[in-house]
């Protein structure tokens, strides 16, 4: 045990395990563990003397654990300088669901809607049920490593004899919860389906770390009890896209199992699907996200004030609009904010779309109508929840794949199979005639749009800003072999450099058949060679 002194506050550091007395069967007294000489036994704790607290009694806080004496040392020497500059007691009864809901997080809505919106989420799905019960001054970096733990447990199939923990309950029962209406007379869209990425673990660490740290600037924390907790691993490489050839299409249809976890259509699969959704009320978000590679996010945050249709032909991505699962919501770079170029048709599928929804909000009145003023709205125009994005084209992808199935059954025509399936004529036909559609995830349109630029030769750089990355030798490893032909444009390429007499695919007349007598075989080497020996 060593003694420290800040001004007239003193404190200690000291190690302690939790080793019981076999004689007794009581835990040892503090500092009596006769295993606590060995290095890697027990943890490093800390005690100060602090200010009365408002009842007039003693306080010592404790610091810990810690896994040195150096790191019980440095938080020691921190908490007696706060406690000799504050000289008034913290608030011991102050608890983090309180102080994030209603300290912290109110003080964060002059960021940007977007961001807003995210760090809300995580206080109401993660923080609030996981931590929100603990005294804020009893917080530890314990409790925020059981809960990540928890939250990558969401979603994600337990042992068979294994109960969710109480800790990962709360968290499914407010997940529950969220369940929410999207556009009028459909049902409710669970928005949260798929397991909780190590990226977004980590999203949710920044954001308690930050309102941590706020508690300590504003003196309601010694320190921040979360500053060396390890985080999950995230994965340092990226699953690489995969087209849909159709051999691969083939052996979906046997298996239904895809290749891979980010799969590409073709051309003629991209246009089948826009062929079959351009009935749809959002076909322009489909269209446009297909052509020009737009994240779920940005789509999603896209305002009208950041387009210029009439005039330069391009939007500019400014704001997004992230879920709280978004894992693909990084338009936080330079380079995520950006300015894209539009073709013809993009422009003209925008405008149409733009004098749809003012026909809506006609109809709505202005006692409806929310003025989100967000290019892909509801149809009271608030904006489009992220996750539904996705939710509608998978469903679309589905609904393309049972209207093919259904014509191969007896009685269902195509009036009949469009008056079924709620779609035009024209949608069935060009589904019945179409190549068949297997799934890709709504991102994977993104992937599509790049692979379309290389075909079209356009130059890697500005696909790469197009695109808004950060790097351009990411988007080249990324999609440089995604489609067969841009594979076969490039191994034709290396073939030309290598400069031939002959390809070997014609029959040279020059070239000595095996039968020749200057050439001797391997059988009539070893004859003569015994011959000889003879």
């Amino acid at each position: 045990m060593v003694s420290y002194e800040g001004g007239a506050l003193r404190g200690t550091t000291f190690k302690r395990c939790g080793c019981r007395n076999p004689e007794t069967g009581k835990k040892f007294a503090l500092g009596t563990c006769p295993q606590l000489a060995k290095r890697n036994h027990g943890s490093w704790w800390a005690r100060y003397d602090a200010p009365p607290g408002a009842d007039g009694r003693r306080r010592q806080p404790y610091l810990g654990p810690f896994t040195t004496q150096r790191a019980a040392q440095a938080a020691l020497m921190e908490g007696l300088a706060t406690a000799e500059r504050l000289g008034q007691p913290i608030d011991r009864t102050l608890k983090v669901g309180a102080y994030l809901e209603k300290i912290w997080l109110p003080g964060k809505r002059r960021l940007a809607k977007s961001t807003y919106a995210d760090y809300e989420e995580i206080v109401r799905l993660y923080l609030v049920p996981g931590l929100g019960h603990l005294k804020l001054v009893e917080l530890r970096d314990k409790h925020a490593r059981d809960l990540y733990d928890a939250i990558l447990q969401i979603n994600r199939p337990l042992p068979d004899s294994e109960k969710p923990s109480d800790l990962l309950q709360r968290l499914l029962e407010v997940r529950a919860l969220s369940t929410r209406k999207t556009l009028p007379g459909e049902a409710g869209v669970r928005k949260q389906r798929q397991p909780i990425s190590p990226a977004r673990v980590k999203k949710i660490h920044a954001v308690l770390a930050s309102a941590l740290n706020s508690a300590v600037k504003s003196k309601r924390l010694t320190h921040n009890p979360i500053e060396h907790v390890e985080l999950p691993r995230i994965k340092g490489r990226r699953a690489k896209p995969y087209v849909w050839t159709p051999e691969r299409v083939q052996r979906w249809q046997e298996t239904g199992k895809a290749p891979g976890p980010v799969m590409v259509w073709t051309p003629a699969q991209t246009g089948a699907f826009l062929d079959f959704a351009a009935g749809e009320r959002l076909y322009a978000l489909y269209h446009l996200v297909a052509f020009r590679g737009l994240r779920r996010a940005e789509v999603a945050g896209l305002s009208w004030q950041d387009t210029d249709l009439a005039g330069a032909g391009t939007i500019t991505i400014r704001e997004t609009l992230p879920d709280e699962d978004d894992e693909y919501d990084d338009t936080k770079s330079e380079a995520g904010e950006r300015t894209v170029a539009l073709d013809t048709t993009s422009i003209s599928v925008l405008l149409a779309w733009r004098e749809r929804q003012e026909q809506e909000r006609h109809a709505a009145g202005k006692e409806i109508w929310v003025d989100s003023g967000r290019v892909f709205t509801r149809e009271d125009g608030s904006p489009l929840r992220p996750q539904w994005i996705s939710t509608r084209f998978e469903y679309l992808i589905q609904k393309y794949s049972r209207v093919r199935r259904r014509h191969a059954e007896e009685g269902w025509t195509p009036d009949r199979i469009a008056r079924g399936h709620r779609v035009s004529e024209r949608a069935v036909q060009g589904a019945l005639d179409g190549v068949p559609l297997p799934p890709i995830r709504f991102h994977d349109l993104r992937h599509g749009a790049a692979t379309l630029a290389l075909l079209g030769k356009v130059d890697m750089k500005v696909i790469s800003e197009t695109l808004g990355h950060s790097r351009h030798s990411f988007t080249a490893d990324t999609y440089t072999s995604v489609l067969p032909e841009v594979s076969r444009a490039a191994a034709e390429a290396v073939a030309a450099v290598v400069p031939r007499r002959s390809t070997g695919e014609e029959t040279d007349e020059a070239a000595v058949p095996v039968s020749a007598p200057n050439v001797i075989s391997f059988a009539d080497r070893r004859r003569r060679r015994t011959e000889h020996a003879g």
